[in-house]
C-alpha cells in the first residue's frame, strides 16, 4: 500500500503571515524522505493554501510522483495540461467551504466530466475521481474514462470523533463494499480524507485500497514529533493493518 502525504497545510500557515515559510516544498521532500510514495497538492481556484509556483517548483523538485488535486474547471485543466502531472485528481470545490465537504457529482455530470478528463488521460497523467461510496458514483466514474477513484473517508472519520460508532460502522461497510466493487470494474482504489493514527486502520486492511492519501493529520501531528516521525508512525499502521499472522 501507498502512502501519499498532502502538503496543502504547510502552505496554509505560510499564507497566515503572507511570509516565505514554512515552505511546503521543503515538507514535501521531507516527506519523500521520510517514505512518502508520493505528494498529494490542491491548487484551489483562490489560491488559500498551494499557490502556482509551488506547484512549478514540485514539478521541479519531486522524485516521487505528484498527485495535482483540482476542480473541473478549464483554468486548472490548463495547468496540468502544462505540467502532465503523474496523476491528477478531480475533486469538488466550493469557495465557502473549510475543506473538501464530500465527493463529486459523476453521475450527474458524466458528460462534462468524460470531455474533461479525456485530454488528461490523453497527455499520459492518471486520473482519479475523488467520490463518496455510492455504486453510482464508481460505475460513473469508470464510463467516463477514470483510472482511479478515491473513496471519500471524511464522512466516517467524522462519526468515529462524534462517538456515533453505529454509523461509523455503517458508514465503513460502505467504504468497504464499494472498494470492492470498483476493484470489480478494473479501477485502482485509493482512499482519504480525515484519516488519523485512530481511524486508519480500519481502511488501511481492506485489500482492494491501494493508496491512502493523507494530509492535515500528519501536517499537525509533525508541530510535536517531527513529520519523519509522524509519516513513519502512519506508515507502520498502514502496514500493521495489511499484516496477517501466519
Amino acid at each position: 500500500m501507498r502512502l501519499g502525504v498532502n502538503i496543502d497545510h504547510v502552505a496554509t500557515v505560510r499564507n497566515a503571515r503572507g511570509s516565505a515559510y514554512p515552505d511546503p516544498v521543503r515538507a514535501a521532500k521531507l516527506a519523500e524522505k521520510a517514505g512518502a510514495d508520493g505528494i498529494t497538492a490542491h491548487l484551489r481556484e483562490d489560491r488559500r493554501h498551494i499557490m502556482d509556483e509551488d506547484i512549478d517548483r514540485l514539478i521541479a523538485e519531486l522524485e516521487v510522483p505528484l498527485n495535482f488535486e483540482m476542480a473541473a474547471t478549464e483554468e486548472m485543466q490548463t495547468i496540468a495540461l502544462r505540467h502532465k502531472p503523474h496523476a491528477v485528481c478531480i475533486v469538488p470545490e466550493k469557495r465557502e467551504e473549510k475543506t473538501t465537504e464530500g465527493g463529486l457529482d459523476v453521475a450527474g455530470d458524466d458528460n462534462r466530466l468524460a470531455r474533461f478528463v479525456a485530454p488528461l488521460v490523453e497527455v499520459g497523467s492518471r486520473v482519479s475521481m475523488f467520490i463518496d461510496a455510492d455504486a453510482r458514483q464508481v460505475e460513473a466514474s469508470k464510463r467516463i474514462g477514470a483510472a482511479v477513484v478515491e473513496l471519500h473517508t471524511g464522512a466516517y472519520c467524522d462519526l468515529h470523533y462524534e462517538g456515533r460508532f453505529q454509523d461509523r460502522d455503517a458508514e465503513l461497510k460502505r467504504l468497504t463494499e464499494m472498494a470492492a466493487y470498483a476493484h470489480s470494474l478494473g479501477l485502482e482504489v485509493h482512499a482519504g480524507h480525515g484519516l488519523t493514527y485512530d481511524t486508519v486502520t480500519p481502511i488501511a486492511a481492506l485489500p482492494e485500497v491501494m493508496e491512502l492519501n493523507i494530509g492535515h493529520f500528519l501536517m499537525g501531528e509533525a508541530m510535536f514529533v517531527g513529520l519523519e516521525a509522524s509519516i513513519a508512525e502512519m506508515r507502520r499502521l498502514m502496514t500493521a493493518a495489511r499484516t496477517v499472522d501466519a
